[in-house]
């Protein structure tokens, strides 16, 4: 019990421990947001728009991570205090699910630049070019700010690292709006524009699709790809009076927190605490399970097969 107390301890502490460098980069991003949609209209400039979709992006998933970090803190200050409550689990599923949403604006995203960019080849408006360049400069210095500071997140939070991502594709697009912008103002290669802006979509679905993909693992609750079943399920059956091992899941709470259950079958002579302490030692030590429930059993020729 005191085991799993200190996880989630440490899981609420890291939650908390993100609000603060995601509500500087929220209002830093969001605040700039405007200034671009204006410049990008302004200026005719499809890059400046993308990169403004973007960083429409950036807003709503941080907003939505913060969301999911405030409510699931929330969960466990309640839990903590001894309050009753339905989410058994805690809250800490719905970080997943705004980095699924996230990966879902960034396809959307992506999918209107690379569309409007085909109808503009053709037929692009002109761009101004010197208004373009200066909004990008800043631009590009407040997503480095933001970039730095979901930095360290990322590397701990599924969510965080949607954000993280993000900011990291305008950090790329800021460059390449500022590269359009030079170009146009010296060869008034009008084209290049909605070229760069095509570029910026096409960088960011790969990066998104493996987003979505991680995210969809988890809510679909697939086993971690680093945990071996196979290995897992031979480590607990090789375990001293145990003869069997059932109904094994192994499953993503959210980052960083794995879960399992098991029923592991024992000789009837054997000693049920001691391979209870051997079963969560060895998923401890060996796999970094940390939260695991299994279910000691004596063997049983006459029983129903439990297993589902």
């Amino acid at each position: 019990m005191g085991h799993d107390h200190d996880h989630t301890s440490g899981a609420l502490s890291a939650g908390a421990a993100h609000r603060r460098p995601l509500w500087i980069a929220f209002c830093l991003i969001g605040g700039y947001f405007f200034v671009e949609v204006v410049a990008g209209f302004a200026t005719g400039s499809l890059a400046l728009l993308s990169d403004a979709g973007h960083m429409l992006t950036d807003v709503l998933g941080i907003g939505m991570a913060l969301a999911a970090i405030s409510l699931a803190v929330r969960h466990e200050r309640a839990a903590s205090s001894g309050a009753a409550s339905h989410h058994t689990f805690g809250l800490y599923r719905l970080e997943i699910l705004a980095a699924f949403v996230n990966a879902l604006l960034l396809f959307g995203v992506a999918i209107y630049v690379l569309v409007e960019a085909v109808r503009r080849l053709d037929a692009g408006p002109e761009v101004d070019s010197g208004p373009m360049l200066i909004v990008a400069v800043i631009g590009l210095a407040v997503n480095i700010v933001a970039f730095v500071l979901l930095r360290q997140g990322s590397k701990e939070s599924l969510n965080v690292e949607g954000a993280y991502l993000e900011v990291m594709s305008d950090t790329l697009g800021s460059l390449g709006v500022i590269g359009a912008a030079i170009v146009i103002a010296v060869t008034e290669w009008y084209w290049v524009d909605p070229a760069v802006g095509a570029a910026i979509g096409l960088w960011i679905l790969p990066r998104t699709w493996r987003l979505g993909s991680r995210a969809v693992r988890v809510l679909v609750q697939s086993a971690p790809p680093d945990v071996d079943l196979v290995r897992l399920e031979s480590d607990l059956g090789e375990l001293p009076d145990v003869v069997d091992v059932h109904d094994l899941h192994v499953w993503t709470l959210t980052s960083g927190m794995e879960a399992m259950s098991a029923h592991l079958t024992t000789v009837d002579a054997a000693d049920g605490h001691g391979v209870l302490d051997a079963a969560r030692s060895l998923v401890s030590q060996r796999y970094a399970i940390t939260h695991a429930t299994f279910q000691v059993e004596p063997e049983c020729h006459d029983c129903d097969d439990p297993r589902w």
